[in-house]
């Protein structure tokens, strides 16, 4: 896992947005819609000169415990370098920003159907991925901080 490194996404730069556009190919309009909003966290991994993960998260506000909070809206690794740990220092580099911001937790969601997705999430320390529910339920997740 030395060979990976996990940058933010330069949002401006031509390469990481085709990146960003191959990894979460049905989203046409992604980078754009990003680019306006100020909340945005984009974090991409890199193996050599390839571009193989993504974390897209939108920071926010917990009234539970009035401090900051962040969402990953989308984890994604090529199919081809999945199994290697690029999603789990994804997620560690979510966190490692939330807490630098002294977020009080990290939330995401994750279709149930997912079963590689929900282990890495439980795995993580996320509270919920482990649920048993049907398939066709979405599961609302929390990693406390």
């Amino acid at each position: 896992m030395s060979d990976i490194k996990i940058f933010t996404a330069d949002l401006a730069n031509e390469k990481h947005c085709e990146a960003i556009r191959e990894l979460l190919d049905e989203y046409a309009h992604l980078t754009e819609g990003l680019r306006q909003q100020s909340a945005a966290l984009v974090l991409l991994a890199g193996v050599e000169a390839d571009i193989v993960g993504i974390a897209v998260c939108l920071w926010g506000f917990s009234t539970f415990a009035a401090r900051s909070a962040i969402n990953i809206h989308d984890l994604a690794v090529s199919r081809v370098c999945r199994g290697r740990g690029i999603g789990t220092l994804l997620i560690a580099e979510v966190e490692r920003r939330a807490r630098e911001k002294n977020c009080a937790r990290i939330t995401l969601e994750v279709r149930a159907e997912n079963r590689a997705a929900r282990d890495l999430y439980a795995r993580c320390g996320f509270v919920g991925a482990d649920q048993e529910v049907p398939d066709t339920v979405t599961l609302f997740c929390v990693k406390p901080l």
